[in-house]
């Protein structure tokens, strides 16, 4: 049994008769009453993200994980294939484990956050930022922007993102994953 205190992005818990992990949180001490702990959970069997408030030293039933790193193999349109590096063993999970399955490129090394009462597979933390291709994108025109101006972009992974206008077909480009947003220009 953990407590509020012991809260972190990343920590799973067991609440509603489900798992969740949990991606936001922020402890609150108001000016009048006790304090409490806003979170943002996100289901690891649904991929469903609810909002919940616990007060301040509310008991939380924390699940016990492990961390393996694996390779993205390939997707078969319902699971997700991953192969884990060091004993080369095969998992299968569905979209709703991942965060960002359409920033994923075969070959990408993850981390697998793995039950440790039952082995079976969470959820999967990207890396902080995938580098990857542009394969199609409308030219910018020069003279045509404001500040800050912005077009879509295919990736190879079929993504899409707002790139600066600068960016053309070819480019190699930092994406942040977490966001999903546009970082850099990869110059190579």
């Amino acid at each position: 049994m953990a407590s509020t205190s012991d809260i972190r992005n990343g920590l799973c818990i067991r609440y509603n008769h489900d798992i969740f992990k949990i991606i936001e949180f922020l402890h609150v001490k108001p000016g009048k009453g006790p304090a409490f702990v806003r979170t943002k959970l996100k289901s690891v069997t649904t991929g469903k993200v609810i909002d919940n408030t616990f007060s301040a030293g509310h008991k939380i039933d924390d699940v016990r994980v492990e961390t393996h790193k694996f390779q993205y193999l390939y997707n078969d349109g319902e699971f997700y294939h991953f192969m884990n590096e060091s004993d080369y063993t095969q998992i299968r999970l569905l979209e709703a484990a991942l965060d960002r399955p359409d920033l994923m490129k075969e070959g990408e090394v993850v981390t697998v956050l793995i039950n440790t009462e039952d082995n079976l597979p969470l959820s999967v933390d990207m890396p902080a930022s995938v580098i990857l291709e542009v394969t199609h994108t409308e030219p910018g025109v020069k003279g045509n922007t404001a500040t800050n101006a912005t077009k879509p972009a295919t990736l190879e992974t079929g993504a899409i993102v707002n790139v600066p206008l600068f960016i053309n077909e070819g480019d190699k480009i930092k994406i942040e994953t977490e966001k999903g947003t546009y970082k850099e220009r990869i110059k190579e």
